[in-house]
């Protein structure tokens, strides 16, 4: 997939179809939209293209604002050009952007800078200082400007339209499950793995304490998870038991990430580690002895390894349907 930065100077491109938006996460959603903008674009023999932005709106309008998004800019480009995209143009979004109006922003840049012929919009997707614009305004502005627009359709699951709004509530609550169902994929953090308190390993389950690479990014509630865990130079993924929380049992003050991972002899200390959160198990608690815990914790150990044994035979009955 082509990237294009737009900046100040001319760029000449090829007609195309495309669809705006901030797409944190590029979830389902996102997905289907996009797929059908490839579709639209292959009617008209034109490229499909994604515009997006290289910072959240709130961050510019909101000096306050401290984002909690699903995916950094270079994840979410290259989730977008996984999903067939041809071209992804990332504006740089500045209160002057924000100010502009919706008419001029068709016209100036889709129209004359970007070469949209054809704008599909997300089912609920407004853009341009004038927010109160309709979408029969954007139809008709793209008439005057020779952008045709349409609206594309949403995408639900379960009786829930997915949105980036949504998926945040469900990671921020810990309903991993159905987060994965939104997102087409587990949620994941990246981090490098420091030095602990080593309380885990004298008890029997030693954990990496993971420092996480990139603030912005949401982190599930605090609780207990059933994680797949990808270790930097290391091609397998293992399964894995993390605690996000504050270790109250031993009187903890900072939340920290730790995940014990099963069936793995390594030193990771300095490695960086990719946990995606496919299960959650139970909230954090306060035990009343250090027996208690463990007891609790080879629980959760048998808990996690019949769920993902579960899901691996839902995935081999799946395939065995093929």
């Amino acid at each position: 997939m082509r990237i294009t930065t737009l900046t100040d100077e001319a760029v000449a491109l090829q007609p195309a179809v495309a669809t705006i938006g901030f797409f944190d996460g590029v979830h389902l959603g996102h997905r289907y939209l996009l797929a059908q903008v490839i579709e639209e674009a292959g009617r008209r023999g034109v490229q499909p293209m994604a515009i997006t932005f290289d910072r959240h709106p709130r961050e510019v309008l909101d000096s306050d604002y401290r984002p909690a998004l699903l995916t950094t800019l270079d994840d979410k480009l290259s989730l977008i050009g996984q999903s067939g995209i041809e071209h992804c143009v990332v504006l740089r979004f500045t209160r002057e952007l924000a100010a502009m109006p919706a008419r001029t922003f068709m016209a100036d840049i889709l129209r004359c800078r970007l070469n949209v012929c054809g704008l599909v919009l997300g089912y609920d997707n407004r853009f341009g200082h004038d927010r109160d614009a309709r979408f029969g305004d954007y139809v008709e502005w793209g008439r005057e400007l020779g952008i045709d627009v349409s609206r594309g359709l949403p995408y639900d699951i379960d009786g829930l339209r997915v949105s980036s709004s949504v998926v945040r509530r469900l990671v921020a609550a810990g309903d991993m499950e159905l987060a994965r169902k939104c997102l087409g994929r587990p949620y994941a953090i990246t981090g490098k793995v420091v030095g602990g308190y080593q309380e885990g390993r004298k008890i029997g389950f030693p954990t990496a304490n993971i420092v996480p690479a990139e603030t912005s990014l949401l982190h599930p509630a605090n609780g207990v998870y059933g994680v797949m865990v990808g270790v930097d130079g290391i091609g397998n993924r293992y399964r894995g038991m993390m605690n996000i929380g504050r270790r109250p049992t031993f009187n903890g003050h900072h939340t920290t990430f730790e995940v014990n991972i099963l069936d793995f002899d390594g030193d990771l200390y300095g490695k960086t580690l990719t946990v995606e959160f496919c299960h959650r198990v139970r909230d954090e608690r306060k035990f009343t002895d250090i027996g208690q815990l463990v007891a609790q914790l080879h629980e959760d150990r048998m808990t996690i390894t019949k769920m993902f044994d579960n899901d691996d035979n839902k995935k081999h009955l799946c395939e065995g349907r093929r």
